[in-house]
Formats: C-alpha cells, sequence, structure tokens
C-alpha cells in the first residue's frame, strides 16, 4: 500500500511538473504578445502624432499692449486707477485740469458765429449785386435809347431854326429892298411919310428876326452837341455796366466764398478745441490690467507722455515658433489645441492664421553670416501666429495672460 501510494504521488508529481511548464510558456506568450501590441500602438500612435499633427513647447500667449498716454498738456487733477486693477473699455483713468480748453473752446465758437454772419451779409449781398448790375445795365441801355431820341429832336429843331433864320433873312432882304425903293418916293412926296416909316420899322423888325432866328439857331444846335455828349456818356455807361456788372457779382461771390472758408476754419478752431477738452477726460481704449501706472494727482503732463500701459485680456493670440522641418503641410486655416501651462494644461482651440514670412534669426539684430568656412547647418523657427477661435467661451474667467507659455498642437491632417 506504501508503494502504491508512493507511485501514485510519483505520477501526480510528473503531471504537476509537465502543467507548470506550459502555464508558464502561456503566461510568457501573453506577455510577449502584450508588449509587442503596447509597441505598436505606441508606433502607431507616434506615427498618427507625426504625421497628422505638429506641435512646440516653444511658444506663447501674445497681445498688444496698450500704452496710455496724454494728448494734451495739462495738471492732473484726478486718477482713478490703481496697479493690476481691472479696468473696462471707456472707464476712466486720469482727468486734466479742463478750464484753459474750455476758455479756448468758447473763444473759437465765438469766432465761428462771427463768421458765420459774415458770411450771411456776404451771402446775401450776391443776388442783391446781381439784382443791381442787371438794373444798372437796363438802366443804361434806356438812358442810351433817351439820349438817341433827344438828338434827333434838338436835331429836327435846329433844322426848324435854321429854316426860320432863312425865312428871317428873306424878310430882311424884301423889307430892306422896300426901304431902299421908298426913298426916292418920300423925297420927292410920291408916298406919304408914314409908309416910308412904316417900311423903315418893318425892314428894322425883320433885322432884329434874323438875329433872333439866328441866336435860336445856335442854341440849337448848341442842344444838338450837348445831345452828343450824352448820348456818349450814356453810351459809356451801358458799356460799363455791361462790363462791371457781371464782375461785380463776381467780386461778391468771391468775398462770399472767403466768408465761407473762414466759417470752414472757424467750424475747425471748434472742432479741435472740443477734442482737446475730451482729452483732458482719459479712458481705458481696450478692456484689461492696469501696468506700470506712473501718474499721480498733481503732476503736469506733456503730449505724448506715458501714463500706464494697459494689458490686454481678449484681443490676444498665440505666437508658435516652429522648426523648420515642421512647415511642409502647415498653412493657414488648420485648426489647433492650445494647451496653457500656467493653467494646468488647460485647453483652448485656435487656427492657424498666418506663417511668418522669415526665420526668427534673421530677423535678429545680428544676424547670422554664414560665409564663413566653419558652417554648421541649424534648424531654423518660423513664428507662426495662431488666433483662439472661441476665446470668450473657452476664457469666461479672463484666465489667459501675455506671456504664458503654451504647447500648441496643429492638426495638419
Amino acid at each position: 500500500m506504501a508503494d502504491q501510494s508512493e507511485q501514485q504521488q510519483s505520477k501526480k508529481d510528473e503531471n504537476n511538473n509537465e502543467i507548470e511548464p506550459a502555464e508558464k510558456k502561456s503566461r510568457r506568450r501573453f506577455i510577449i504578445i502584450a508588449v509587442v501590441i503596447l509597441l505598436v500602438l505606441i508606433a502607431g500612435l507616434f506615427y498618427w502624432h507625426s504625421t497628422y499633427s505638429e506641435d512646440t513647447d516653444d511658444a506663447q500667449v501674445d497681445g498688444d499692449l496698450y500704452q496710455v498716454s496724454s494728448r494734451i498738456t495739462g495738471q492732473v487733477i484726478k486718477v482713478y486707477v490703481e496697479d493690476n486693477q481691472k479696468v473696462e473699455a471707456g472707464a476712466p483713468i486720469a482727468d486734466i485740469d479742463p478750464k484753459d480748453y474750455q476758455v479756448a473752446l468758447e473763444q473759437a465758437q465765438a469766432t465761428l458765429a462771427s463768421s458765420q454772419a459774415a458770411y450771411l451779409q456776404a451771402d446775401v449781398n450776391v443776388p442783391i449785386t446781381n439784382v443791381s448790375s442787371r438794373t444798372d445795365i437796363s438802366t443804361s441801355g434806356s438812358a442810351v435809347l433817351s439820349a438817341q431820341a433827344a438828338i434827333a429832336q434838338a436835331q429836327k429843331q435846329a433844322q426848324a431854326a435854321s429854316a426860320r433864320v432863312d425865312q428871317a433873312k428873306a424878310n430882311a432882304v424884301k423889307s430892306r429892298l422896300d426901304v431902299e425903293r421908298y426913298t426916292p418916293l418920300v423925297q420927292k412926296d410920291v408916298i406919304s411919310k408914314q409908309q416910308y416909316d412904316a417900311a423903315v420899322a418893318t425892314d428894322a423888325g425883320n433885322t432884329a428876326a434874323v438875329l433872333d432866328a439866328q441866336a435860336t439857331l445856335l442854341a440849337q444846335q448848341a442842344a444838338v452837341s450837348q445831345a452828343d455828349e450824352k448820348l456818349a456818356q450814356a453810351r459809356s455807361t451801358a458799356s460799363q455796366s455791361r462790363s462791371n456788372g457781371p464782375q461785380l457779382v463776381r467780386v461778391q461771390q468771391a468775398l462770399a466764398n472767403s466768408q465761407l472758408a473762414r466759417v470752414k476754419e472757424a467750424q475747425a478752431q471748434v472742432d479741435q478745441a472740443t477734442l482737446n477738452l475730451s482729452y483732458a477726460h482719459i479712458t481705458a481704449p481696450v478692456t484689461g490690467i492696469v501696468s506700470k501706472k506712473n501718474v499721480v494727482v498733481g503732476a503736469n503732463l506733456s503730449i505724448g507722455q506715458d501714463l500706464l500701459t494697459i494689458v490686454p485680456l481678449t484681443n490676444l493670440w498665440v505666437t508658435a515658433n516652429f522648426k523648420e522641418t515642421q512647415l511642409d503641410k502647415m498653412k493657414s486655416g488648420q485648426n489647433v489645441t492650445i494647451k496653457v501651462d500656467a493653467l494646468g494644461g488647460r485647453k483652448f482651440s485656435g487656427k492657424v492664421t498666418q506663417i511668418g514670412g522669415a526665420t526668427g534669426s534673421k530677423l535678429s539684430l545680428f544676424p547670422p553670416e554664414n560665409a564663413t568656412g566653419n558652417y554648421v547647418k541649424v534648424v531654423q523657427r518660423i513664428p507662426v501666429r495662431i488666433d483662439f477661435t472661441n476665446l470668450q467661451q473657452e476664457d469666461g474667467d479672463y484666465a489667459l495672460r501675455p506671456g504664458f507659455s503654451v504647447t500648441p498642437e496643429v492638426a495638419v491632417k
């Protein structure tokens, strides 16, 4: 029985020894397969990552730092902000004493009112001058016609006076002949003394009539000359009216235009004074954090003097310096996942906007000169701009700051 038991035990030990190597082989095979699968997955992940995406740890958040400066001179009378204070766009920062600029504005407004009144007067005179010149032209034309009619009338009257002179001379000649015939007859008492005296009186009257007719003729001839002078004067006046009338209108129009230019100049001075007055109240151009504040109450500011810097919280982007070997498949519009180190690896979404025009070393203050015998090829880096696509929703707590280190991953396929 003991021998049989030993034989059975020996058979069991042999069976166990046969089972143990099989289990060990199976376990070893499983481990090998698992390691191979893991290596394949790692290789596949590396291949996928290197083929379908590109990343770099040489990247940071960028933003426009706004230097708030004074646009006018003056003394600060109030400051509203402190360092590291968050301000909204349009929030007050400081006030400059506005009294001088208020006075300048009132003076400019007074000058504008005076210029507008002068322009109104000059502009009203334009149609008045136009009507007046037309009236002068019409009146001078009528004067010419009247002078011409007066000459014609004077000439007719002179002709009538000349005819009366001829008639008076004829009567005088007849009466003189009558006296000459009556003289011997009265001496011989053929005719009465009374008839002779009547003939002598008639002759004297006719002689006087000749003189009167000649004087009237001279007067009528003088009237003709005077009418000629008036016609010449009327024609000269009419010519001047036709020539000077439009010129006077243009002169008045030019004066109105000059006054209008002065109105515009005065309006520009009012606008400038209004702007200067508004510059006395300095406000934040964007929403951000106040930094480098160096303005205090009582300080006398000059134009362009820096007051503080505002670090923006919304208008941000990422500048990533990728190696030149990573840019083969990179282009604008590709989606980017941005991991921020300072926020515990918090991720943001973005897209490639621009690929830089030159390498960082080429844009440095002292670019490298490779025309030497000991040249060593170095992989260069190109700055790539990445814009956030949904910053307001992903950064609702305004946690991002310019200068944060990030790791962007660009999906190149």
